[in-house]
């Protein structure tokens, strides 16, 4: 679970860019729930993508798959960084972890609002729930530990996912 319990005292400068991709360009700056304000970025985004441009299912694909790698990348150094410079462990506003996980869930749906919603509603479910092993990762270091219990969390939903489309109940 989030929490903004100090660790330690706040630094007296904020790393831009890592403020900027740990906040998901300010949407964890949303109140109340800045995890949920992230993930419904993530799901905008996508879907503005899908339904913005009609890509094929494979160029779909490919995009989510290269957001996610991006948002690992960069995310877990940005939020090691803005975990630190907030003297918190795991601060509510950063949300990349969100954005990661939610596309995590989003792998391999149609592009279509109920696929998308119904993504958004598993992955915030397991995000919040963290059903076993997803809260023993944030034991990990720093970033690490912030945005893989969400990968994790991710994946729960995508393999729900994956089932209701395979017993056709989506």
């Amino acid at each position: 679970m989030k929490t903004d319990e100090p660790i330690s005292a706040p630094a007296a400068h904020k790393t831009l860019w890592a403020w900027t991709v740990a906040t998901f360009f300010g949407a964890g700056l949303g109140k109340p729930g800045p995890g949920t304000w992230g993930s419904v970025a993530a799901v905008l985004l996508w879907a503005a993508y899908a339904w913005g441009l009609h890509p094929a299912p494979q160029a779909l694909l490919i995009a989510l798959l290269i957001g996610v790698a991006l948002t690992l990348v960069l995310g877990i150094p940005a939020a090691t960084i803005a975990a630190r410079e907030s003297g918190r462990k795991d601060p509510q506003f950063v949300v990349v972890d969100e954005v990661a996980g939610q596309w995590i869930a989003l792998i391999g749906s149609r592009a279509d609002w109920r696929h998308a919603l119904a993504a958004l509603i598993l992955f915030r479910l397991f995000d919040i729930t963290k059903p076993f092993p997803v809260r023993q990762l944030e034991s990990l270091p720093e970033g690490w530990g912030i945005v893989f219990d969400d990968v994790a969390a991710g994946l729960y939903a995508l393999g729900v996912m994956w089932l209701l489309q395979l017993l056709h109940w989506m």
